[in-house]
């Protein structure tokens, strides 16, 4: 009877890993994050982040006078951590929630709450996912600043910019990546944000600098950089962050991320040359400043094509990103006298607009690039991007003149002439960039 016993036992014990290892095979396999994947997304976070701070404050802190260098970082800096708690709080549900309408995002992901072990499309972590796409929130409202520098109330931007993230930039991100209508419906293609970052952002710079008026002095009396140096190096900072904006993109370590980061360096490097080129003809001398701004161009106007084109188009988006940003600022500055201080809509808003349409024409095979999407050919592809940079801009243009508007009731948008002479370094924040004896 013990006998009997003891077997059954032993009978039972080896038939439960049996029966779970069937199981097992008959289930589908759960789909796990892939640590390669993941670690390459964490570090295009990073890096992405290194854009926003310290390159970006460094670009424009060095284009500014030196009494508002300080007011400039800190607009930056407020900005970002701002963008960061929004985005965790309810921008990336916005954004990247589930589809509801295609307009936006349900809110189960609100506080970052149920995040799925793997996102759909990715082999990493929706919490990698989210961080990544988070320093996306975070760098196109501090593009922004750049319109607005040496003049406009702090208060009254780090209000605005907060409310911006989340009524232009997190709706326009579902549009194009999270599932939304643009996408989906109509076809229009963005990889790394020539559409949701530079043409939101630049849009709504101009607007902004339409509201708040010229700079005390502008255009009639020259306005220099104090540091073209700190505006070198933090483009440079900027162009290696970009491996990380474009690369990263991919969503994984693999060979589109590579082509993004080839692509993306090609282009800014054939952009700087040609700014350089047209500088040297047009001024007689090549500059910093123009090594720099060429640089972003090219940046700006590769970022929607990085994956979808071939190096040789990479070096003709770089140069015709140069070319026509160039031309854009003589045209908004010194034609229309629109300060758009820093050239936020002339460099990010035209190259990602331009890098956008050019993306329809490069996307085919017979020129290098990947191919068009089933039942979508050139003349198509150019209808959706067009019909993509349509809706952005508008919504972008909208969005911000009732948020600039509303908040302008609570904040006034500008300093006072008297703060403005002194500088906002010292009017605003009390500090001085440089204490030189």
């Amino acid at each position: 009877m013990l006998r009997k016993a003891l077997s059954l036992i032993v009978a039972a014990g080896l038939a439960v890993p049996v029966s779970a290892q069937a199981a097992a095979a008959a289930a589908p396999a759960a789909v796990l994050p892939d640590t390669g994947d993941t670690a390459w997304i964490l570090a295009s976070s990073a890096f992405v982040l290194l854009m926003t701070l310290p390159g970006l404050a460094l670009f424009y802190g060095g284009l500014v006078r030196s009494k508002n260098l300080l007011s400039v970082v800190l607009q930056c800096g407020a900005i970002a951590a701002a963008a960061s708690v929004l985005w965790v709080i309810v921008g990336y549900t916005v954004a990247f929630g589930p589809v509801t309408t295609g307009w936006m995002g349900g809110g189960s992901a609100f506080m970052f709450d149920s995040l799925a072990t793997v996102r759909d499309g990715t082999l990493v972590p929706e919490s990698s996912f989210a961080l990544f796409q988070m320093t996306f929130a975070v760098i196109t409202p501090a593009l922004m600043v750049g319109a607005w520098v040496e003049r406009a109330r702090f208060a009254w931007v780090l209000a605005f910019c907060a409310l911006w993230g989340l009524v232009v930039y997190a709706p326009v991100a579902h549009w194009l990546w999270g599932g939304g209508w643009l996408a989906s419906q109509f076809g229009t293609l963005d990889f790394a944000g020539g559409l949701v970052v530079h043409t939101t952002a630049g849009v709504s710079a101009l607007l902004v600098a339409l509201l708040l008026g010229k700079r005390d002095g502008f255009p009639k009396k020259l306005i220099l950089p104090h540091a073209p140096a700190l505006t070198m190096v933090g483009a440079a900072l900027l162009w290696v962050g970009w491996f990380g904006f474009n690369g990263g993109s991919a969503l994984g370590a693999n060979d589109n991320a590579s082509s993004a980061i080839i692509n993306t360096h090609i282009a800014a490097s054939a952009a700087a040359l040609t700014w350089l080129l047209v500088e040297r003809l047009a001024l007689g001398k090549p500059t910093t400043i123009g090594w720099a701004t060429g640089a972003i161009a090219g940046l700006a106007t590769i970022t929607p094509a990085a994956v979808f084109v071939s190096p040789g188009a990479a070096i003709l988006f770089g140069v015709a990103g140069s070319l026509v940003c160039y031309g854009a600022i003589q045209l908004i500055k010194l034609k229309w006298h629109i300060d758009d201080s820093l050239d936020v809509f002339a460099v990010h808003g035209v190259g990602g607009l331009l890098g956008t349409m050019l993306l329809g024409v490069f996307l085919a095979p017979e020129l290098g690039g990947t191919g068009y999407f089933p039942g979508m050919d050139m003349s198509s592809q150019l209808l959706a991007q067009f019909v993509g940079i349509g809706a952005v801009a508008l919504w972008s243009a909208i969005g911000t003149t009732i948020l600039a508007l509303m908040v302008s009731a609570f904040f006034p948008m500008r300093v006072d002439q008297e703060e403005e002479i002194e500088g906002l370094d010292v009017t605003s924040h009390g500090e001085r960039a440089w204490d030189i004896d």
